[in-house]
């Protein structure tokens, strides 16, 4: 493959709040294949790739992502940064859409919108996951071309840097950077799953859904917490 726009998601088992979080059940179906479906109705991705850890305990995760007609790469459990490239190389990515496992609600219009500002801009990493831009924790998305990620794998060296694969990015004052900013007036939620009280809202969260393989937008499932307070109370003592 040449040319093309890869969404890589990270995805392990090894969480130490809530272990084997990606492989829990959501109405019918695992945390990681609401990720990756979702992540392959993008406008504009040509191919998902899921990254995931080169340990038995991933197998089985592997194989969930397969089924999903996802791609895997596997590789270090603490260099996300090399795992992330790896699976660029793997498909011979230009440009790179970063999104984590844990995100069961990511948006494939707000997804597809901020690369659509990255390629609009020119920017050389966009990302919808500021303070500034406002989203709801959940659906995080950053936009970056595969020679950024290529630099930053060459020269980051931190620790922090290599798990958390975009700092270095980030903090270099060279690359010019933009953000996709939400719509005024909405609330920066918890949308995403950490603890056992983030599945708690889920679980209830997806009783007010249609069930999968449907892919309910934000607004919609905005128009269900605000109907809902009680669900919202779920998990919000837990912040964004």
């Amino acid at each position: 493959m040449t040319g093309v726009t890869a969404c890589i998601v990270q995805a392990r088992m090894g969480s130490t709040r809530l272990p084997g979080k990606v492989m829990k059940d959501l109405a019918g179906w695992t945390v990681l294949r609401h990720v990756l479906t979702r992540c392959q109705a993008i406008p504009g991705v040509d191919v998902v790739v899921c990254a995931t850890v080169d340990e038995p305990a991933c197998d089985g995760l592997a194989a969930e992502a397969e089924s999903c007609g996802a791609l895997v790469f596997r590789g270090s459990e603490s260099d996300v940064l090399g795992r992330y490239l790896g699976a660029a190389r793997l498909v011979e990515a230009d440009i790179v859409m970063r999104v984590t496992s844990d995100c069961p609600l990511i948006d494939p219009e707000v997804s597809g919108e901020t690369l659509a500002l990255m390629i609009a801009s020119g920017a050389a990493y966009v990302s919808n996951t500021s303070a500034k831009a406002r989203w709801p924790k959940g659906l995080d998305t950053e936009v970056f071309g595969a020679a950024m990620l290529e630099q930053a794998a060459a020269q980051a060296t931190a620790p922090h840097d290599r798990e958390h694969v975009t700092p270095w990015i980030i903090r270099n004052p060279e690359l010019p950077k933009d953000n996709y900013l939400a719509p005024p007036g909405l609330i920066p939620g918890r949308w995403t799953l950490d603890h056992p009280e983030d599945y708690a809202f889920f679980q209830a969260l997806f009783t007010h859904l249609p069930p999968p393989p449907y892919l309910a937008g934000w607004r919609e499932i905005q128009a269900v917490l605000d109907a809902h307070p009680e669900i919202v109370a779920i998990n919000a003592h837990l912040g964004v």
